[in-house]
């Protein structure tokens, strides 16, 4: 077989049953055995590569199974190297399949097409991983250690490449099963024991996540019930406890609860939030001072370095979480599982929680016209449905004030920040789910950064609904120019295309609103539809209250 097909069929030993890509030379017989191969894997073809990448990582994002795409090297890799970034802030499962020059001039700098000086050492300096397919032999073998590289420990993207002759030329091949990923080691007894007593001693703890404990929301659970600790996050981490629900909060009420707060359980995060937003951006942590104490659990031990608590558990987070829950419970002398304490201590706690949830929701009330929005927008989505916001003025109102109510459906950027993720990264959320609700939530800007990608939302049929909120500029930069730069603009303020003409222009259904009220209906018509469709919101530009006092709350 090709070398296209070996790596087609390693694929498929992995249960790839999706890749997203962007055909050319170098990747000719990538994409010939793909199509061979349609009966096991969908392929979905994007108008620019940015996009695949971005596909490939809401799918990952979403599901927490590797997203994959394929690109050819050189400036083809190049332009996704956005989305790598964020697969890598985000511990995102992705794999990027690529060309090279032909072997015979790997390394000569000759300038073949797409040739990078070192296309290999750029990729290892964005990826936890990369290597070279040497032979269309090795293939399998590469392939399965992409898989067990981006799967275990704490998971991130990786990358193969492989020379165009080399894809192209036909070899014997033989195949292997699915790559073995390794199973996360047990937590330490001893680490265990430290971190339970001071839990057991704590009176007031409260349990921050991230996107590392996403796939550990049952533990995360039984952990906040047993203790009575209230469970926050900042991006990654939503929905593992439903914010509608007695312990779910949001980030403006974990804010308002801090200063009573003796212990912080940090699961599957960097604790973005309170150490360095609340605590200020300049400032470098690396031992928090007590109280409150800090338990930290995470996967990757150098975090334990990063920010060094009082008790730290190196394990997988719901592996780790359900053994500290079980020592508690030892502790504690508990009562069976499940049964909630009826102590003075826990009611207390309860009430506190309570008052600053609607303390929290009462101060964030004045952010308008977005919490109107965010409100109407949580009425008509399922409870499983998927947010996937942007960075923009609804996407950063969003962080505090739309509640998550289930894990991964909260589908953000992480720490990188990457404006006009958002459209592109829905698609791949919806192929990834086609029977469940996604709304990209986006502004004027952030959407053309892939506005040509509407045409794959219509040719590959993804039903993303897309609400754009249209201010006519950069909202952020245009507020910061205009109040910290002496109302001195430049490149904040937009000319837009018209939406509507642009969506009906690639076959796509569109609508246009003025009010949060006006909105719902639209919106639920949309996601019944079963199409893509465009909703522009009109905003008076500049009329947007900023959302930062809760992004970057201090006391």
């Amino acid at each position: 077989m090709t070398g296209g097909m070996a790596i087609v069929e390693a694929l498929i030993a992995n249960d790839v049953n999706a890749v997203f890509g962007l055909p050319g030379a170098q990747l000719y017989a990538l994409f010939d055995a793909l199509q061979q191969r349609s009966d096991r894997i969908r392929t979905f073809c994007a108008r620019h590569e940015q996009a695949c990448g971005y596909m490939a990582f809401g799918y990952a994002r979403s599901t927490g199974r590797p997203g994959v795409y394929a690109v050819v090297p050189g400036p083809g890799v190049l332009n996704t190297t956005a989305a790598l970034c964020t697969a890598l802030g985000c511990n995102a499962p992705v794999l990027c399949i690529t060309g090279q020059v032909p072997s015979a001039f790997l390394g000569r700098g000759r300038g073949h097409l797409h040739e990078l000086p070192d296309q290999l050492g750029t990729l290892r300096s964005l990826t936890k991983w990369a290597a070279r397919i040497e032979r269309a032999a090795d293939a399998p073998a590469v392939i399965n250690e992409a898989f067990a590289q981006m799967l275990s420990g704490r998971p991130g993207p990786v990358a193969v490449e492989m020379a165009w002759d080399v894809m192209a030329a036909s070899a014997d091949v033989s195949l292997l099963p699915g790559a073995t990923i390794p199973k996360a080691t047990a937590p330490s007894p001893s680490e265990i024991e430290a971190a339970a007593e001071l839990l057991v001693a704590a009176r007031r703890p409260m349990i921050m996540t991230g996107s590392g404990a996403q796939h550990a929301s049952a533990a995360v659970r039984a952990l906040a019930e047993e203790i009575d600790a209230p469970v926050a996050a900042f991006r990654g981490g939503r929905g593992i406890v439903p914010e509608d629900q007695d312990l779910g909060i949001s980030s403006h009420a974990a804010f308002r609860l801090w200063p009573q707060t003796d212990l912080l359980i940090g699961i599957g995060t960097r604790l973005e939030m309170p150490y360095m937003r609340w605590t200020g951006m300049m400032t470098l942590i690396e031992r928090p001072q007590a109280p409150p104490r800090l338990v930290r659990i995470d996967i990757d031990a150098a975090e334990m370095q990063r920010l060094v608590p009082h008790a730290g558990i190196v394990a997988d987070a719901e592996m780790g979480t359900r053994a500290l829950l079980d020592a508690v419970r030892r502790l504690k002398g508990s009562k069976a599982p499940g049964k909630k304490d009826g102590s003075a201590q826990a009611r207390q706690a309860r009430r506190a929680i309570a008052t600053a949830k609607a303390e929290a929701r009462a101060a964030i009330e004045k952010v308008q016209p977005q919490m109107a929005y965010l409100d109407a927008i949580r009425e008509v989505l399922p409870r499983d449905g998927f947010f996937v916001p942007e960075l923009c003025q609804m996407g950063f109102a969003s962080y505090f004030g739309f509640p998550v109510t289930a894990p991964r459906t909260y589908v953000s950027e992480g720490y990188q920040g990457t404006l006009g993720f958002g459209f592109p990264t829905a698609l791949g959320v919806k192929a990834a789910h086609p029977d469940r609700a996604v709304v990209s939530v986006t502004g004027d800007g952030g959407f053309m950064f892939a506005v040509q990608e509407l045409a794959t939302a219509a040719q590959e049929a993804i039903a993303v609904v897309t609400v754009i909120f249209n201010n006519k500029s950069y909202g952020n930069v245009l507020r910061d120019q205009r109040t910290g730069f002496g109302n001195r603009i430049i490149g904040a303020v937009l000319d837009n295309p018209d939406f509507l003409a642009l969506a009906r222009a690639f076959a796509i259904e569109a609508h246009r609103v003025n009010s949060p009220e006006a909105l719902k209906p639209v919106l639920a018509a949309a996601i019944a539809s079963g199409k893509p469709v465009v909703i522009e919101v009109d905003i008076e530009q500049g009329s947007e209250v900023s959302p930062w006092e809760f992004i970057h709350a201090k006391r």
